[in-house]
């Protein structure tokens, strides 16, 4: 079942440039739920540089689907998190310098810290997500450290989208689709849940969202890595 989930970063961004009070992100978070969104995404920064601490316990007391907390691996996030009890928790890169994500977190050159990390964050309960590159070495490496969800950076994809003139068909644009099937694929062989985000909007998401796997379910998939 394909559920969606929307990210309220830039409506704090928005107000943290006004230096006021307004627009609210969990108000927009609302909005969202009642659109039919399944889920809630937001990135407590380490900088704070747009939603804040407080944002988060407010979403966490008001919000009644899916919470995912994008965060860095960091022992400040790690703890904030464990106090929290989102649904998930995405770690993902993080560049001082960048307005947002850009490119996937490098699994392969901290292996054995994200191990931790996520053993951690098993350890009261939430799911983790890594927000990876379309790359297998990157996936392989995140089934190894005890990932239960990929998601697959969509920025390439997205961008390829807007510079062909929104045209689906353009080969560009259908190289990068077919990254992120085979990606998806490979995801789901492993046993894990695929996820897609980055750059997503009303009109790029539909070619990804009636993306066909060949590979087997990831029910399957578990079951068959867990003996079961």
């Amino acid at each position: 079942m394909i559920e969606l989930g929307v990210n309220i970063d830039h409506i704090a961004t928005i107000r943290q440039a006004r230096r006021t009070y307004e627009p609210d992100p969990v108000w927009g978070a609302v909005e969202a739920h009642l659109g039919g969104a399944d889920g809630i995404t937001v990135h407590l920064r380490e900088d704070r540089r747009h939603i804040q601490d407080a944002d988060v316990r407010r979403l966490r007391e008001t919000t009644q689907i899916k919470l995912n907390l994008e965060m860095a691996a960091t022992d400040e996030m790690v703890g904030i998190a464990c106090a929290l009890k989102p649904e998930m928790a995405m770690l993902v890169p993080e560049g001082r310098h960048e307005v947002t994500t850009e490119g996937g977190l490098d699994i392969l050159a901290q292996e054995s810290r994200l191990t931790d990390v996520i053993s951690r964050l098993a350890d009261v309960g939430i799911m983790t997500s890594v927000f990876i590159d379309a790359e297998p070495n990157q996936i392989e490496a995140a089934a190894r450290i005890g990932a239960r969800v990929c998601e697959v950076h969509t920025g390439p994809y997205a961008h390829a989208f807007h510079d062909r003139g929104r045209d689906a068909e353009a080969p560009a644009v259908l190289a990068e689709l077919d990254k992120i099937r085979k990606a998806g694929e490979t995801i789901r062989q492993l046993g894990m849940r695929f996820n897609a985000g980055h750059a997503l909007n009303y009109y790029n998401v539909q070619p990804v969202s009636v993306m066909r796997l060949s590979a087997v379910p990831y029910s399957s998939a578990c079951a068959k890595r867990c003996g079961k």
